[in-house]
């Protein structure tokens, strides 16, 4: 007998409100990865209730696989500890002990109704500045929160090229070689071998050093709230790290897919707020941003990769073929944009993408009509 897991969060949700489960006001599951998260009513007496109508109740997907490494035991615990420090992230209440809900910004997501890469407004330019500056003077040692990473793999704050190492092996070894050994007959078709990440780790040790701050991992459109005044909010901190800032930057310009000019606005916002929260912590950006691009660039392949043949899988591990132009367009996008760590001039075609899937799906099919 399967456990109804979805079931299991909503009656968690419907108790953390006071609720009787089934209630109708309780919204969800919300569209998301990681999480499985509900978003219910809050009595006018709950601890956040001068901020928040609503707040969310997340619960980790069971069995899933983080494709990035992760810092923080607690993403609600790394939010209280920010109180007071950032601006316009989510207010945490305890309900119960051991039991936080943080409070749900109502409003729409930054790309919501525009087109991907279309620039930021100048108020929310200056409102992600401020973000940039703000975690910027937050330091190592200044986050009581514990750690979910083991001592020895941390990496000595200023440390850049050690930081970024850590994360290409992260990438080389747990995403691709252990969580990515089903589908290295898929990589292989795809053009991308076991000795892709070799060229970049070296790069990786040329890297300047910079202190180390508090970085947000993950800063997409989707991780932006725009709320009914206007003003941009933060939310989604479980990919947090204590690291190089120059990684959060790099990681938003892979995300957001600015055009150029763009690009050198974010830039400048981003250095002017950093160096004025702490000095010397933008020192030689301008050459060691390109590695970190091509980090991020070669992460999305392993990513992209792995779930787009996930999303493929029908039961009986047959290929779903309606889905397959969709997949097959995002894994092309994201070979062509990490060519140079693939050391391949050109990338594959979308029908040779396509046909890598088929070809592999068929290969599977094979091996297991023929096994005993």
């Amino acid at each position: 007998m399967t456990v109804d897991v979805q079931s299991e969060v909503r009656r968690g949700a419907a108790a953390t409100a006071g609720l009787d489960y089934g209630d109708r006001a309780i919204e969800g599951p919300l569209r998301g990865h990681h999480n499985e998260t509900y978003v219910i009513p809050l009595p006018a007496a709950n601890g956040l209730g001068a901020v928040s109508a609503r707040g969310k109740v997340r619960e980790p997907r069971p069995g899933l696989f983080w494709y990035d490494r992760r810092c923080f035991s607690s993403e609600e615990l790394l939010l209280a500890a920010l109180r007071g420090r950032v601006n316009r992230v989510p207010e945490i209440i305890e309900v119960a002990p051991g039991v936080r809900l943080q409070g749900f910004v109502e409003g729409r997501t930054l790309g919501r109704g525009v087109l991907p890469s279309r620039p930021l407004s100048p108020r929310h330019g200056d409102q992600l500045g401020q973000l940039f500056g703000e975690m910027a003077a937050i330091k190592t040692d200044a986050i009581d929160v514990e750690r979910i990473c083991l001592p020895e793999d941390r990496t000595e704050d200023g440390d850049s090229a050690g930081f970024l190492a850590r994360l290409i092996r992260f990438t080389h070894q747990r995403v691709y070689q252990e969580h990515g050994a089903p589908y290295h007959g898929l990589f292989e078709r795809l053009g991308v071998g076991d000795t892709a990440m070799e060229g970049l780790a070296r790069r990786a040790e040329r890297l300047g050093p910079r202190p180390f701050t508090l970085v947000h991992g993950d800063l997409h459109r989707k991780n932006f709230i725009v709320d009914r005044l206007g003003d941009l909010w933060t939310i989604d901190w479980e990919l947090a790290l204590l690291g190089d800032p120059l990684y959060d930057l790099a990681t938003h310009l892979h995300l957001m897919r600015y055009p150029e000019r763009e690009q050198e606005r974010i830039c400048r916002i981003w250095r002017s707020a950093v160096e004025g929260a702490r000095p010397g912590a933008t020192l030689g950006w301008r050459q060691d941003l390109p590695v970190i691009l091509a980090y991020k660039r070669a992460q999305s392949v392993y990513t992209d990769v792995i779930r787009g043949a996930l999303a493929l899988e029908l039961p009986g591990a047959t290929l779903n073929w309606r889905a397959l132009p969709r997949v097959a367009r995002r894994v092309q996008a994201a070979l062509a944009a990490a060519h140079e760590v693939r050391g391949m001039p050109d990338a594959p075609t979308l029908r040779q993408v396509s046909s890598a899937y088929a070809g592999w799906f068929r290969a599977r099919a094979r091996v297991t009509a023929s096994a005993p």
